[in-house]
Parts: C-alpha cells; sequence; structure tokens
C-alpha cells in the first residue's frame, strides 16, 4: 500500500510496548492500515529500530522513544515527543506490560506494586496525557491490552489479574466519559499468544485452549486495526482466546 493510503491514512498512533511481540504485530498493522507509529519501549533497543524500519518500509513515519510509562513524568514527555515528531496522537495503544509468574505463597507487596504499575497504571497516565488533544480535536481511538486473565485468573498469578481487570475497567469508564465527544475506549483480552512472554511461561500450555493452539499475534493486532478504524464499537472488550473464555 502506498503512503498516503488507508483508512487510517493521516492518523498517528502511540504504541506501549510496540518494539516487540504483540506491540510490534500491532505497530505494523496500523502502518499497513495507514498511520504514523510512535513505538514506545523501556528495554531492546535494537527490537525497536527493527520495528521502526519495518514501518518505514511500509511509507510511513516511525519514531522511537525509550521511556519508563509507568512513571507520571516520563509518560507526559513520552506523549510530548512523539508529538513534536510525528504530530497529536489520534490512536492510543496500551500494550506496555510485565509478566511475574510466581507461587501465590511467594507473591510479595512489591511483586503487587510493581505489576499494577507496569500493566495499569502505566495505561492511566499515558491515556491521561494524550486526552487533552483528542478532546479538542473531538476524535480518538483508546485501545487497552487485557488479558484472559482478567477474566479466568491466568496462568501467571493474582497480581497480574487484577491489574488487567483494572484496564478493562479504566477502558469501560473512559468509554462512558468520553462516548459523546468522537473518542472509543476499548480492550482485547488475549490468551497465551505466541510470545516470549508466554512461552518462556512453564505454565502455559497450548491445551488450555480449546482450539488447541497459542494464538498468533496478528490475531491480535487485526482487532486493533478494526477498534482503530470503527467508530461505532466503545465500552467493548474483545476475547482473541481461542475459546478459552467465551461470553454471551
Amino acid at each position: 500500500m502506498a503512503a498516503g493510503q488507508g483508512p487510517l491514512a493521516g492518523r498517528t498512533a502511540l504504541v506501549t510496548g510496540g518494539n516487540r511481540g504483540i506491540g510490534r504485530a500491532i505497530s505494523l498493522a496500523l502502518a499497513e492500515a495507514g498511520a504514523d507509529i510512535a513505538i514506545a519501549y523501556r528495554t531492546r533497543t535494537p527490537e525497536a529500530n527493527e520495528t521502526r524500519a519495518k514501518v518505514q518500509r511500509l511509507g510511513r513515519r516511525a519514531a522511537t522513544i525509550q521511556t519508563d510509562v509507568s512513571v507520571g513524568a516520563e509518560a507526559i514527555q513520552l506523549v510530548e515527543r512523539a508529538r513534536r515528531e510525528l504530530g497529536e496522537i489520534d490512536i492510543l495503544v496500551n500494550n506496555a506490560g510485565e509478566i511475574r509468574p510466581q507461587p501465590v505463597e511467594l507473591i510479595t507487596e512489591q511483586d503487587w506494586h510493581d505489576l499494577i504499575s507496569v500493566n495499569l497504571t502505566s495505561a492511566f497516565l499515558i491515556t491521561q496525557a494524550v486526552l487533552p488533544a483528542m478532546r479538542r480535536r473531538r476524535w480518538g481511538r483508546i485501545i487497552m491490552l487485557s488479558s484472559v486473565a482478567a477474566q479466568l485468573g491466568g496462568v501467571v498469578g493474582p497480581h497480574y489479574a487484577a491489574a488487567k481487570a483494572g484496564v478493562i475497567g479504566l477502558a469501560h469508564s473512559y468509554a462512558t466519559l468520553l462516548a459523546k465527544e468522537g473518542i472509543t475506549a476499548n480492550a482485547i483480552a488475549p490468551a497465551l499468544i505466541h510470545t516470549d512472554m508466554v512461552t518462556n511461561n512453564p505454565r502455559a500450555t497450548a491445551s488450555l485452549i480449546p482450539v488447541g493452539r497459542f494464538g498468533e499475534v496478528n490475531e491480535v493486532a487485526s482487532v486493533a486495526v478494526m477498534l482503530a478504524t470503527n467508530a461505532y464499537i466503545t465500552g467493548q472488550t474483545i476475547s482473541v482466546n481461542g475459546g478459552w473464555y467465551m461470553t454471551s
């Protein structure tokens, strides 16, 4: 697809944790749909640079920004830098996250705070930073990456499950508050997607999934593009989980 074409042409997306795994797949899928991409990441700079190059080969502008999105001041600086390099943020994908599989009796107060901070607080901080400009322009798409852990408990632990459940609540609240302002907010809840985070977790096995396999990152990314291009879906949690958790 040539530059300037696509349903998201002229839009700018900020993807946290956008350098690898699900975040990389979403960054590339949004670029294929026409968006310019700001790739936020905390570690693994070579992977961030590789993702940026892939976006640029699709004919889109791209920027890589190293930051810790769980820190308020850094979240604000991230949005300001993305704005300087690419323009106002139209699409926010809160994908940054961390897992810490632990026996329940070994989870400490610090473990709890760490996972809430990275998986939930970061989404609040970045969303608050991008909202003023979205509200001025009366257009925005907020996409939160939750997890089947929010619905079933998952295979990491209660600290992770609680954080991902909070992400769903956050999306629902923003959707309710912003529905009349042209801004949608939704969550995606994947289960056992084929990434390093999953394959390095010995509790994660494909036998847990009714379809009998891990999901692929592109199967999550396609849902993100759908939510970014649809103005009528808001306040929803889209499950991408191979049938592990079924909704009515």
